[in-house]
């Protein structure tokens, strides 16, 4: 009774996958430079991607009984991508990006490459970004700005490696004369 338990707990964990970045090696090796194909790998993030955008108006007047007012409110909109939110494909881009969707709706989608001199082969998270550790990136065709610690994402994938033995045995009796 023990061994069948122990096949199968040995069985559970040779078949479990795990998450690696996904590079070119990766799109070659499992002939993912064709649209067809990358649409079926589910995407993930390595780490929280966190899109901000905020709106300040102010008015200055004056009230009925003649005081100064000065009003101001201001509308902040965040998206955060949490680690490990699932994502699909949506298409390449022009110098090789990878442009993938975390949920529905129109230009709701996040641009991923290789930066330049790296040798890890990574897809990271791209921006434009400038001097104030903020990266500029249109999302739901509005500009946004993203954290600095946005710009470590990266895209990863699940790996599985199944190993399949067939094995029979055969107990031979002899024969008699």
């Amino acid at each position: 009774m023990k061994l069948v338990y122990l096949l199968l707990a040995l069985v559970f964990v040779t078949s479990c996958a795990t998450k690696i970045p996904f590079t070119d090696k990766v799109k070659e090796d499992f002939s993912l430079t064709v649209d067809k194909n990358i649409k079926k790998v589910q995407f993930y993030t390595s780490s929280t991607i966190i899109l901000e955008k905020s709106k300040s108006v102010g008015n200055k007047e004056t009230s009925v009984d003649g005081a100064l007012v000065a009003s101001s409110h201001s509308d902040k909109n965040r998206v955060i991508i949490p680690s490990n939110t699932k994502g699909v494909f949506e298409a390449m881009g022009p110098n090789n990006e990878v442009i993938v969707r975390f949920e529905i709706g129109v230009g709701k989608t996040i641009t991923f490459a290789m930066k330049p001199n790296s040798s890890s082969g990574r897809y990271y998270f791209v921006a434009k970004w400038g001097g104030e550790n903020s990266g500029e990136v249109s999302y739901g065709n509005e500009t946004y700005y993203a954290s600095s610690n946005s710009s470590v994402a990266f895209l990863m994938v699940k790996l599985k490696n199944l190993k399949k033995t067939k094995k029979k045995d055969r107990v031979v009796k002899g024969m008699k004369v």
